[in-house]
């Protein structure tokens, strides 16, 4: 069985805390989210909602997430059976496989994968079966025949992330067309985690794989307020689907952490009602913010190409003479005054997708325009 232990994240962030580097390793945003988000949360609080909310989440919250599906992505679900809140996308994520997968089913899995991924996989004594996402000089790609080659009698789950962490890469129709023909063939349960869903550059748009022909009784569908409101702190997710699915989540999840964030779920119900304004301005504010980080990484002398999605670029140090991202990420403090990750730490050790990524380092820029700055000029030391 594969050992985990600290997550890659803390690792790098003690690192930035010891040394004093500007931290672009760990993905979270360094201003909060809209201010009638925050003032409708201390509101509840003052209010007295302080205690356990009831189980399947706030009837308002539900409400919201079933309101915010049909408006985005035009699928309709009962709020009273087929959505459930959540402590953050990644406990809708654990509940949903240690549901759902018996031991020895297999999942398949996209690498580089987010890290919570391998561990409920191991947890549940299912078999991850790896897909890996090649980079190339404008992204990553998904090979369309290793995708298949990893469908077999056992499949049970999909674990599909688009917005895709740490690769910032957009699943299209096309290649989502293809992961739904393979999910019904095998009869496969997709669980998709969308928690970037509105977080899409350059005027792509997100797909939802749910609203594919043949997918919605067969797609849980993972999101969260973390990303989408800037406050990921606040660890509100939920997951919404097939009333019978959500009900096998719903029996894990009531013994994982059976409620979660009580006042903060009436505010984070009314932020999903906010306009179209705010979600394409979010959308917009970012693709600024990459576009300042990905001049400050080519003029350091990185190699680059424009992520789709997400808050994350890979940075290709090749052409500083840097073979190894690991290595790179724990001397970087040293060399430059800056944190990043390492791409491989995304990967099952020794695996296709760690081999084709080893060299690359994710890099944050949903920071602010001062710290993108400080850290685009530390990097320039890496060119002495």
């Amino acid at each position: 069985m594969r050992r985990f232990g600290p997550t890659v994240f803390a690792e790098m962030s003690a690192l930035a805390l010891r040394t004093g580097a500007v931290n672009l390793g760990q993905g979270f945003p360094d201003a909060d989210g809209p201010s009638s988000l925050l003032e409708d949360a201390v509101a509840a609080i003052r209010s007295g909602r302080n205690q356990y909310p009831p189980g399947v989440g706030v009837p308002a919250l539900l409400e919201a997430v079933a309101r915010h599906q049909e408006r985005f992505r035009g699928l309709r679900v009962d709020p009273a059976s087929q959505v459930l809140v959540t402590a953050g996308a990644t406990e809708a994520i654990a509940a949903s496989v240690l549901a759902l997968c018996e031991p020895g089913d297999e999942v398949v899995v996209l690498e580089p994968a987010y890290d919570s991924y391998p561990a409920v996989i191991a947890l549940a004594g299912a078999v991850q079966r790896s897909v890996p996402l090649l980079p190339g000089p404008d992204g990553f790609t998904l090979d369309r025949a290793r995708l298949e080659a990893a469908f077999g009698e056992r499949t049970r789950l999909v674990l599909l992330n688009t917005p895709h962490n740490p690769t910032g890469t957009v699943l299209g129709p096309q290649d989502l067309a293809v992961v739904a023909e393979l999910a019904v063939r095998h009869d496969a349960v997709v669980v998709s985690d969308e928690v970037y869903e509105h977080l899409v550059f350059d005027g792509r748009a997100h797909t939802a794989v749910a609203t594919l022909p043949g997918m919605a009784e067969r797609t849980l569908t993972v999101s969260s307020a973390g990303k989408t409101f800037s406050v990921t702190g606040w660890k509100v997710g939920w997951v919404s689907g097939p009333a019978a699915l959500v009900a096998a989540v719903r029996t894990v999840k009531q013994f994982l952490t059976y409620v979660n964030a009580g006042p903060f779920q009436p505010a984070v119900a009314a932020a999903l009602d906010l306009p179209d304004e705010f979600f394409a301005g979010l959308a917009a504010d970012l693709q600024r913010r990459r576009d300042l980080l990905l001049e400050g990484l080519r003029s350091a002398g990185f190699a680059v190409a424009a992520p789709a999605g997400t808050y994350f670029v890979a940075a290709d140090p090749r052409p500083l003479g840097f073979s190894d991202g690991t290595d790179l990420c724990r001397r970087l403090p040293e060399l430059a005054g800056v944190v990043g990750v390492p791409m491989s730490a995304f990967c099952t050790p020794g695996g296709e997708a760690a081999r084709a990524v080893e060299p690359l380092v994710r890099f944050t820029f949903c920071k602010s325009d001062a710290v993108l700055h400080e850290a685009c000029d530390r990097l320039q030391a890496l060119r002495a």
